[in-house]
């Protein structure tokens, strides 16, 4: 749990405090830490942006999207090393030695491929690599670092602030990549991350010093357990699930982007063949940067007046069923009627909500689990099941492009948001089970058993077990597991 603030419940608010009331509900107190971490994640996401477009250049020119789609394979893979060794490092070191150090390493690789762009070695399947791993492991990292900071109350309202820090910061990146050089880009997302780094200390230090109890202070200065992430992961149902979850969003956001761009390359071409007077590659581009623009605008909006409002009055269990019904509407309508009106408006919805209350909500579902489980099974969630996302939907659409016909994407889709609604379902079961005071472990079992999790144990052996216990697993010979009945954790 984060450390309680000494509360300013006799101040006043200022004008500060009234502004960011347009976004969220902010008290006497609590704006500096807030904006702090907005401009955190407004430094972070730009750095993320101003890279996007320097990747995409390297892969395409050194090795096509063959290479590209391979590489994407390849640094899910890599992830399954990395995690482990983050997770080892940060039981060794408290949270800001942690932040410092992953961050350095980041700054440092990125100033060395710079310096190796003026060399005739070829970059782009490296740079790709290293950019798919920098994206997600620094921002799973960042809102590990946020919900370290705020109570499960607190987090609810104040997310939402630091929520348009990043849509802000994803704008200004891209923006900014227009004008740069490949070798300037780097720079630049160098000194961003420089600058997003001393903002993390910053915000430490002013944290340890409004910590209202010192009792709380040797959790933030010690290191995490030993547990791995991928362990607390696996082990743990609420994690699990919400992994599944990430692993799905992904999944179906993938999936659109592959419908939505069939629909522009078919538009360009029919558009050509009435004597449109640009080639197919410059009517493409167009497509995207009116889509992009407008995705990118409602995003700001919906972080800015909608997100905050929408949790404080559905509660963040039953806001987590928003983002599927919608999606599960959107290809509904494309699979009745499959026209570009259709999956641009679709696509323009599901990526704004994605982009803004989705993920608002799913950082804030690690609001209750432990310290632990913030650092490092959130790097697995946010990494591996991410990129595993990725991968499951490029089988997906090889089977679906070879097998049926593309159409058939838009089918899996809906499917999708069936199962997505039942995993929301799910986690919201084991939150409010959290919110209630019960213990997050659950059974611990073989990956190879993972899919059971989705069912409780209510019996074992004939014996009834008690819900707040937590129960080893291990397996045993012939495929059968024991159970060992701890007492709840204190």
């Amino acid at each position: 749990m984060a450390p309680t603030r000494v509360a300013a419940s006799a101040a006043k608010k200022n004008c500060v405090d009234l502004w960011l009331n347009l976004a969220a509900e902010v008290r006497p107190g609590e704006a500096g830490t807030a904006l702090l971490l907005a401009l955190n994640a407004f430094s972070l996401l730009a750095a993320c942006y101003l890279l996007k477009p320097v990747r995409e250049a390297l892969i395409l020119a050194g090795g096509g999207a063959e290479i590209k789609s391979y590489s994407g394979a390849v640094a899910a893979a890599l992830l399954l090393f990395i995690i482990p060794a983050f997770g080892a490092f940060a039981s060794r070191v408290n949270r800001i030695r942690l932040i410092t150090g992953v961050s350095l390493f980041f700054i440092a690789t990125l100033l060395m491929f710079c310096a190796l762009t003026k060399t005739t070695l070829r970059l782009g399947v490296p740079f790709y690599l290293w950019v798919g791993i920098f994206n997600v492991m620094v921002v799973a990292q960042f809102w590990s670092f946020a919900n370290d900071l705020y109570t499960e109350e607190e987090g609810k309202r104040l997310f939402a602030i630091v929520g348009v820090g990043s849509a802000t910061g994803a704008i200004a990146g891209a923006k900014m990549a227009r004008y740069l050089a490949v070798d300037s880009s780097m720079l630049a997302a160098a000194a961003v991350l420089a600058l997003g780094l001393v903002l993390t200390r910053l915000i430490d230090h002013r944290e340890r010093g409004l910590t209202r109890r010192s009792a709380t202070r040797p959790q933030v200065i010690e290191p995490l357990g030993r547990e791995g992430g991928f362990q607390l992961a696996l082990r743990q149902r609420y994690l699990l699930l919400i992994g599944l979850l990430t692993m799905v969003i992904q999944m179906v956001n993938t999936n659109g982007e592959y419908v939505l761009g069939c629909a522009f390359k078919g538009a360009a071409k029919a558009a050509i063949a009435l004597g449109a007077g640009a080639s197919e590659k410059q009517l493409i581009n167009a497509y995207y940067t009116d889509f992009y623009f407008w995705q990118n605008l409602l995003v700001a909006v919906l972080q800015l007046f909608l997100v905050s409002r929408i949790i404080k009055r559905l509660g963040v269990s039953r806001a987590l069923f928003v983002p599927p019904l919608l999606s599960l509407g959107g290809w509904g309508l494309i699979v009745a009627a499959p026209m570009l009106a259709a999956i641009r408006l679709a696509k323009l919805v599901e990526n704004s909500t994605d982009y803004s209350l989705e993920n608002t909500l799913r950082h804030s579902l690690f609001l209750p689990t432990s310290r632990e489980a913030k650092y490092k099974a959130k790097q697995v969630v946010d990494s591996f099941f991410w990129r595993a996302g990725d991968m499951l939907s490029a089988v997906t659409v090889f089977a679906c492009v070879r097998l049926y016909e593309g159409q058939a994407v838009a089918a899996v889709n809906a499917g999708l948001g069936v199962f997505w609604l039942l995993l929301v379902g799910a986690i919201v079961r084991e939150h409010r089970r959290l919110a209630a005071g019960s213990p997050l472990d659950s059974p611990v079992v073989r990956p190879r058993q993972v899919f059971s999790w989705f069912f409780r144990f209510s019996y074992v052996r004939g014996q009834e077990v008690d819900p707040a216990s937590e129960l080893a697993v291990s397996a045993s010979g012939g495929g059968k597991c024991r159970f060992k009945e701890r007492g709840p954790r204190e």
